[in-house]
């Protein structure tokens, strides 16, 4: 095993747990990430991930990545980053896992249309829906709402993009109930779970958007950020046809802007004694180095242009904003409408009465939400994009 680094986190040294915990109930022989990991792995938020749009929506193709296989590979690119630093590898696991809980059915475009219906109440953030999530929706365990994170599991969940000053209703009540310091850095292994997202979606969209139709290669391979990577592809395997040979570039360019987010991590880190130094660096410390942000920065334009606001993916965006829209105006309307166990929490005061209804909704599948959009409102807009 790697020595821990003096900048890692360090499990023993934990702010612990909002909710105290009789240590005699501790359940094997697992430190307290470890066991973080584990509650997120069991939760059920966790396990809807399997039906949420991560770039293509419902979609029917066994292949296309939804949330749940985007915050796998997350979690093993956070891992070997962590590895590599001699960080908690654990908490970096539990972080990268655990990021996209909060998102709404059918990806961006969902989370769009409820934070518009919900915005005489405050509005909506998937990332704060994390929180929420995690901190009290969940309810496992007979004494408390939520999982019952640890202080750092939290925090890395509140602000993995740095600090947040101008933190959304949600994110308040998280904060208010167990202070993270939201006005500081977070843990490196934070940071390290942030670009392991960027990434995983970078190189596994590519591969999903020329799956579907909606990329060209040939345009994708001129890309300068991924130009010398394919030339060097193409070297090694000069007798391989191209078309055989674009699984082994997302390959060697993951590995590239690994080995990039490693070397420039060690050297901003050079000077770090501690965890808490991280937190008070007031900067950015895990992450690609300079010009590999700049080209990365330029690469996700041109994957917005062609990919993520295609022509096809616009419409089908729309019809998702549609069913998200319907559902929101459909229960704000009525709750009665809610299932019973929704129903029966739900709380006499308006904002908090159309909070509920926005938990409830974000914690939809892609196909909960049309089945329950066909039940309430009409037959639902097409979704076929790809």
């Amino acid at each position: 095993m790697r020595p821990r680094a003096p900048y890692a986190s360090d499990p023993a040294l934990s702010r612990g747990r909002q909710h105290l915990e009789v240590s005699g109930e501790t359940r094997g022989p697992r430190t307290a990430f470890q066991r973080d990991r584990d509650r997120i792995i069991h939760s059920t938020g966790f396990r809807r991930l399997r039906h949420k749009t991560q770039v293509f929506i419902a979609p029917d193709g066994d292949h296309y990545r939804v949330r749940l296989t985007h915050s796998l590979e997350v979690a093993q690119i956070g891992r070997t980053i962590a590895r590599a630093l001699g960080l908690d590898e654990d908490l970096t696991e539990a972080l990268c896992l655990a990021h996209d809980i909060g998102h709404p059915p059918f990806g961006h475009a969902g989370e769009d249309a409820l934070r518009d219906a919900l915005a005489p109440y405050g509005g909506f953030d998937h990332n704060a829906q994390t929180l929420r999530q995690v901190t009290a929706l969940e309810t496992p365990y007979p004494r408390w709402a939520g999982l019952n994170l640890s202080w750092e599991t939290l925090e890395g969940l509140a602000k993995h993009n740095g600090p947040e000053t101008q933190p959304g209703w949600a994110l308040r009540e998280a904060d208010a109930a167990f202070a993270l310091d939201l006005d500081r850095w977070p843990s490196l292994e934070a940071q390290v779970a942030a670009v392991a997202d960027d990434i995983a979606y970078d190189n596994h969209d590519i591969d999903d958007g020329l799956r579907a139709g909606l990329l060209d290669r040939d345009e994708v391979l001129a890309q300068p950020f991924l130009a010398d990577n394919w030339a060097e592809v193409r070297r090694r395997f000069s007798d391989i046809p191209d078309t055989r040979l674009m699984p082994e570039l997302v390959r060697h360019q993951i590995g590239w802007m690994v080995n990039d987010v490693i070397q420039a991590t060690r050297e901003r880190c050079r000077d770090m004694r501690s965890a808490d130094d991280v937190r008070g660096a007031g900067r950015l410390l895990g992450g690609f180095s300079e010009g590999t942000a700049a080209a990365e920065r330029d690469f996700k334009a041109f994957m917005y242009a062609r990919l993520y606001h295609h022509p096809q993916q616009r419409v089908v965006a729309e019809s998702a904003r549609q069913v998200i829209a319907g559902l929101a105006a459909a229960y704000l309307d009525d709750p009665a409408r809610l299932p019973d166990d929704w129903r029966t929490r739900l709380p006499e005061e308006t904002t908090a009465r159309a909070r509920h209804i926005g938990d409830f909704i974000a914690g939809m599948t892609d196909r909960y939400a049309l089945a329950r959009y066909a039940e309430l409102v009409g037959p639902p807009p097409p979704m076929d994009g790809v």
